[in-house]
């Protein structure tokens, strides 16, 4: 029942003071997965978790490949494979792949992975979308334990494997792949986060209650570098772009202006070992900064299981911050300009998380009331011991409160969660979740109550409309406030998110102005923008 609410007016010393009155009730989210037709369940290959491949879990994309204006789903699944599973999980031969499941507009999603082609039977990751060919469709590369898969979108719904010809079937042990016109010649290149050197099992040296071998038994991987050569084919240029470092293990890379100097850098995310930051030196390179920025380890210097960064202005001062998930507490990377500071303890988020195992975390504005708040994926990291989720409402200054129980009965159910991505899928103002979880059902979560605050969706497109603009920085002002968002997609763990840029507005009816500063410096500015309405922008 509704309690009606009295404004009290006091009066003291003289002052009128009014009483606060109740906060608004909060966004609610309801788990829809039946009714929205989604039956993937994901598999490691194999009836007991026994080794850190399939323990790594995979994730999911958003991404419109038929482009109707409605997002579909990419799910990547795992594999019966000989050099990672048990004999006992040859039943499973054969029987596992990748899905796609095309978004009908009406809340419900159909299967169409065999129509389009794109049902890779691959020991899967993570994914990630772009338009890496430029004619106006979205592609799609996929990572795995193995070769990688680039299909090329046919235009028709149906897509082309072309991954030998394209030179992006990197062999080695593939999770994340953000794309980036690093170099500026106008198409995207991509960064492959490579993880670790499996064994086959060999290294049986460890203490058995820890269920098996942790990172620091393998030996690490370099991540890659792919340049467009604009003609289809990729050139592994890591090297000579400075980014060669042969013994990291990445678990989940993301591509944003960090610095605000108009370009994008890369952070990538490693288990059990310092975090790389490399800064684009704007001269077709990058210097990696992390020790000295302060983004290199966690909270007091300690190491940790790093896992999917997200990127957002986390207390509205016009600086990208970044949360990193982990095995602890995770980090909160506060940007300071010169150094970033860890306030994962002071924004009250230790105490939300460090009972738990994070792995996908996603910076969004769930409520639509100008700020980012927090939903992280957890999960235990060797077994299939489950654990609740964490939703934290920001109060625009960078301080959490945990509002979990308060937000729809999925935040008492347990999972072991992995991948977790964000988007509108419903196109009805806010923002929706989706999770994957290790040998288990994906979970649709629809955002209910979110848009009862005003919001701004904005996508830039290059000129001719049809290709995002990866990289614009955009930013909305109402009043004082104001807002900046990177046109970037590849967040969290191993997952990709909804390629329009999420504005909430609060009560304001219109932005005063919305600025975008296009990947070639150019600005474009739109005065007195009004409220919920999503926004396709094209470069003049």
């Amino acid at each position: 029942m509704k309690r009606a609410h009295l404004l009290v007016i006091l009066l003291v010393a003289g002052v009128a003071v009014a009483a606060d009155e109740p906060a608004a009730p909060l966004p609610v989210f309801t788990d829809v997965t039946e009714q929205a037709g989604i039956r993937f369940k994901h598999s490691y290959g194999d009836h007991d978790v026994s080794n850190i491949v399939e323990g790594t879990g995979a994730g999911a994309i958003f991404f419109d490949y038929d482009g109707d204006g409605h997002l579909d789903i990419y799910f990547v699944n795992g594999a019966w494979t000989t050099a990672i599973n048990d004999n006992r999980g040859r039943t499973l031969q054969g029987k596992l792949s990748n899905a796609l499941y095309r978004n009908d507009g009406d809340g419900t999603f159909t299967d169409v992975t065999v129509k389009a082609g794109v049902g890779d039977k691959s020991f899967g990751f993570g994914a990630s979308s772009a338009d890496y060919d430029g004619d106006g469709d979205p592609d799609l590369y996929v990572l795995n334990y193995g070769p990688n898969v680039l299909y090329r979108n046919n235009g028709d719904g149906t897509f082309t494997d072309v991954s030998a010809k394209s030179g992006l079937a990197d062999s080695r042990w593939s999770l994340s792949a953000p794309w980036l016109d690093y170099d500026g010649d106008g198409d995207l290149d991509v960064y492959v986060a490579n993880y670790l050197e499996y064994d086959d099992g060999k290294f049986r040296s460890y203490y058995a209650a820890a269920g098996y071998p942790g990172p620091l038994s393998y030996s690490g991987q370099p991540d890659a570098l792919y340049r467009n050569n604009g003609d289809g084919t990729f050139t592994d240029v890591t090297k000579e772009a400075g980014l060669f470092n042969p013994d990291g293990r990445a678990m989940s890379a993301a591509a944003a202006d960090i610095n605000n100097d108009g370009r994008l850098d890369i952070f990538v995310a490693n288990d059990a070992m310092e975090n790389y930051y490399y800064q684009n030196t704007g001269k077709g390179g990058f210097e990696n900064k992390a020790l000295v920025l302060g983004l290199a380890f966690g909270e007091h210097g300690q190491g940790v299981s790093s896992m999917g960064p997200s990127v957002g202005d986390v207390n509205g001062d016009g600086l990208l911050d970044i949360y990193v998930p982990d095995m602890g507490y995770g980090s909160l990377l506060v940007n300071r300009k010169k150094f970033f500071e860890d306030r994962i303890t002071t924004s009250g988020l230790a105490v939300m998380c460090g009972q738990y195992t994070g792995w996908g975390g996603i910076l969004f504005d769930y409520d639509n009331d100008t700020d980012l708040d927090l939903f992280v994926t957890n999960g235990n990291a060797h077994h299939e011991y489950t654990e609740e989720d964490v939703l934290a409402s920001n109060d625009g200054k960078g301080v959490f409160t945990d509002v979990a129980s308060k937000s729809g009965s999925y935040f008492s159910e347990k999972h072991v969660g992995r991948g977790s991505t964000w988007a509108d899928y419903d196109n009805d103002g806010d923002i929706d979740i989706l999770i994957v979880n290790l040998n288990d059902k994906a979970i649709l979560l629809r955002n209910d109550g979110g848009n009862s605050n005003n919001w701004l969706q904005i996508r830039p497109m290059l000129p001719g409309g049809e290709i995002d603009a990866v990289g614009t920085r955009i930013t909305v002002a109402t009043g004082s406030l104001r807002q900046i968002r990177d046109s970037v997609t590849v967040m969290g763990y191993l997952s990709q998110g909804d390629p329009r840029a999420h504005f909430g507005l609060g009560k304001a009816s219109k932005a005063d102005w919305v600025e975008i500063r296009w990947p070639d410096g150019s600005v474009q500015r739109m005065e007195n923008v009004s409220a919920n309405q999503a926004l396709t922008v094209e470069k003049e």
